[in-house]
C-alpha cells in the first residue's frame, strides 16, 4: 500500500494535472469510479497504473471484475495518498493514469463520418468536457479540437466528459482551415453555430440538417472570428423563444447536435 503522499511516485501522479507533464509523459490523470469503468470497459490498452483505497475498491465490485478481466492490478493507497494524487477536493476513491490516444484528422474523416463537432478557441474546459459528452450521447463520430482550444487532457476536461473521452475519437493538434477542408473532402457540410446566422428551425425546414455534417463551434466570450464563420456553408443561430439573453456554448452545442441527429434519423426513416 502507499502510505506517503509525499512519495517521487504519488509526486508524477499529481503532477499530471499540470499540462507540460502531461506533454512531456504522453499520459494524464482519470478521476472517479465512472471514468475508470468507462476506460476499463473501452480502452483497458491505454491504462497505465490503478490506485485505489481499500474502501472504494470494495464499494464497486464491476470495476473490480473489469480490471481482473483486463489483467490490470490495483494499487492500494491510503486517503492521505489519494488527496495528493487527484485534482479534486474530493476524489471518489479510486484514481488511474492513463496513456493518451490521439487520434489524426485525416483518420477521421476518411472513416466516412456523418456528424462531427470541431471546437474553435473553445477555452472553458468544463464546456469542452460537456460538447464531447454531448457529441457522444448524439451518436457524432468524433471531436476536432482547433486553434488555441483547451487540452482535452485537462483534468477537468476529463471529468466533464464522463467517461466519453473513451467511446469516441477527438483530434487535436490542426488549424480550422486544414481541418475544414478535410470535412469538405469527405463530403460534409460545414455548420457554424454563431449569432449572426439564420435561424437554425428554416435550415432545418430546408433540409440543410440532413446530410453529413460538420458543427463548428466557437470560443466562449467571442464566438467565431469572421475568418472562421467565411469557411462555413451555412451560419446558423438558435432561437430564443424566452426571455434568456443568450446560451451557455456547451447547451447550444448540445442542441445543434441533437438537431443534425433527428434529422439525419429522420432522412433515413424516410
Amino acid at each position: 500500500m502507499l502510505e506517503n503522499p509525499r512519495s517521487p511516485r504519488v509526486r508524477a501522479v499529481a503532477k499530471l494535472t499540470k499540462r507540460s507533464a502531461r506533454t512531456e509523459t504522453g499520459l494524464y490523470l482519470l478521476e472517479g469510479p465512472q471514468a475508470v469503468r468507462e476506460a476499463l470497459t473501452y480502452r483497458p490498452d491505454a491504462i497505465v497504473e490503478l490506485f485505489s483505497t481499500q474502501g472504494g475498491w470494495e464499494r464497486h465490485p464491476d470495476i473490480r471484475a473489469k480490471a481482473t478481466d483486463a489483467a490490470i492490478d490495483v494499487e492500494y493507497v491510503t486517503e492521505y495518498v489519494l488527496n495528493a494524487m487527484a485534482d479534486t477536493v474530493t476524489p471518489q476513491g479510486i484514481v488511474a493514469v492513463v496513456r493518451q490516444t490521439p487520434v489524426t484528422a485525416e483518420e477521421i474523416f476518411a472513416a466516412g463520418p456523418t456528424l462531427v463537432a470541431i471546437c474553435q478557441e473553445v477555452r472553458d474546459p468544463g464546456n469542452l468536457g460537456t460538447i464531447i459528452r454531448a457529441a457522444d450521447a448524439a451518436g457524432a463520430d468524433a471531436v476536432v479540437l482547433t486553434g488555441r482550444t483547451v487540452d482535452p487532457y485537462n483534468p477537468k476536461v476529463v471529468r466533464a466528459t464522463t467517461g466519453s473521452m473513451f467511446h469516441l475519437p477527438v483530434s487535436v493538434g490542426r488549424e480550422l482551415d486544414e481541418v475544414v477542408a478535410l470535412a469538405h473532402g469527405a463530403g460534409l457540410r460545414v455548420l457554424a453555430a454563431d449569432v449572426k446566422g439564420d435561424d437554425l428551425l428554416a435550415a432545418r425546414a430546408g433540409g440543410v440538417l440532413e446530410g453529413p455534417t460538420a458543427w463548428l463551434f466557437g470560443n466562449e466570450a467571442r464566438g467565431l472570428e469572421d475568418d472562421a464563420l467565411a469557411l462555413a456553408d451555412h451560419v446558423l443561430k438558435l432561437p430564443i423563444f424566452g426571455r434568456a439573453e443568450s446560451l451557455n456554448l456547451a447547451t447550444a452545442a448540445s442542441v445543434c447536435l441533437y438537431e443534425s441527429a433527428f434529422a439525419q434519423r429522420a432522412a433515413v426513416a424516410d
